[in-house]
């Protein structure tokens, strides 16, 4: 296929702002995580709910454009079996090698155990509940903390291709039915608006995220069909032409939702201001926040996807390094970020400077360890999503042109 540089530069972009989203979690007053700072703050919530509500369902909309694009018409079985072998892998190492020091430190900081990293890892890979341990992952006897996505991932993909390979016959059976581009573009504005709105505001309350793949149901509602959307947008261009000319539309719309939901929570938030009439009191102050945040979480997909094709949609230098260490990076940084902020806590280096040294040596050691261990080792490149020879060896190209002839 041809490189979408657009998808690949806002792809490289989601998951670098997870090194700033998860250190800013250790920040923000009111927020649970693995491990906190000493130095929370309250007003951090706000940038954060501005990220957080687009941040997910951008990737798993990009993970199923990838998909879309990269899904041959034969050979479906052996892509498959690749495909989830890519993922599969480096889950289970990821469970039983990156985030078990995760798991360590956060029992570590609850008190559930007593130093010694070797005692920990040797019962933890027992994969039994810890009765009476309060760190993520203790009631299962495992966790696989952020890369819960994987696991979804795995899923989606498996069951996308399967649902395209069955209905695939009933392509051409379809009659020919045209919508003009307005209300094609009015439609596919409001349905999934109205959709994640249904979920916010009857399935969450029901079932709260819980990133445990098996009683999730309201991630579940919110994220497969953002994948099935990006597995239909791939190869549409009538879509992507939709996106670019109403780019400037979903960006107004998004800060819309934006700035109603925030807004609304602000009120909430306001000291007492005395007697309030009743029938204010009665307004659908919950419901209508649900709305503003479901219409600002798909304006603002929509909204990066449109401005990503009209700006990002170009090759620049490093691009092809990015796309290759991004999934690394993701692997490792938010094990390499609790195991930093462990250390840094009892330096008591202040608001500012422990922050900055927390982003930047998560940052560096993701380089480091990539670049100087993972993309050279053979046997390590598939633990951690990567094929085993890279493109740039010369035994992948001796393949490729072995390949070619």
């Amino acid at each position: 296929m041809n490189r979408r540089h657009d998808i690949d530069t806002l792809r490289v972009l989601a998951f670098a702002l997870l090194i700033l989203y998860h250190a800013a979690m250790a920040y923000v007053d009111g927020w649970d995580f693995h491990l906190k700072s000493a130095y929370t703050a309250e007003w951090l919530q706000w940038p954060m709910i501005a990220l957080n509500r687009w941040r997910m369902p951008l990737l798993f909309m990009i993970s199923g454009i990838a998909l879309g694009l990269s899904l041959p018409t034969q050979g479906r079985l052996r892509y498959t079996l690749r495909r989830g072998w890519r993922l599969l892998l480096p889950l289970l190492f990821g469970i039983v090698a990156v985030v078990s020091l995760q798991a360590y430190y956060d029992a570590l900081d609850k008190g559930d155990i007593v130093p010694g990293l070797a005692r920990f890892l040797w019962r933890y890979w027992q994969f039994r509940p810890w009765p009476g341990a309060h760190f993520s992952g203790a009631s299962y006897g495992f966790t696989w903390n952020h890369l819960w996505y994987l696991a979804y991932l795995l899923d989606y993909t498996v069951l996308t291709i399967v649902l395209a390979t069955l209905l695939r016959p009933l392509r051409g059976l379809l009659p020919p039915w045209r919508m003009g581009d307005r209300a094609l573009g009015w439609l596919l504005l409001v349905l999934p608006v109205a959709w994640l709105a249904w979920a916010l505001l009857v399935l969450m309350p029901r079932w709260p995220p819980t990133h445990a793949l098996l009683d999730d149901l309201y991630v579940h509602a919110e994220s497969l069909p953002l994948f099935l959307a990006g597995f239909l947008l791939a190869r549409w261009q009538r879509g992507w032409d939709l996106l670019v000319r109403g780019r400037r539309l979903t960006l107004v719309l998004a800060l819309v939702g934006l700035m109603l939901e925030l807004g609304i929570r602000a009120l909430g938030r306001l000291p007492d201001i005395g007697p309030v009439d009743a029938w204010v009191l009665a307004l659908p102050w919950a419901q209508t926040e649900r709305i503003g945040r479901a219409l600002y979480t798909w304006c603002m997909v929509l909204a990066l996807f449109g401005w990503a094709r009209v700006l990002l949609d170009r090759p620049w230098p490093g691009l092809a390094y990015c796309r290759e260490a991004v999934f690394c990076w993701y692997i490792l940084h938010q094990t390499l970020l609790i195991v930093l902020l462990y250390g840094l806590r009892p330096l008591q280096l202040g608001p500012w400077l422990e922050p900055a040294l927390l982003v930047a040596g998560t940052a560096g050691g993701c380089l480091l360890i990539h670049e100087l261990l993972i993309r050279r080792v053979r046997w390590l490149r598939p633990l951690f999503g990567l094929r085993a020879d890279p493109l740039s060896s010369p035994l992948a190209r001796t393949r490729v042109a072995d390949a070619a002839s």
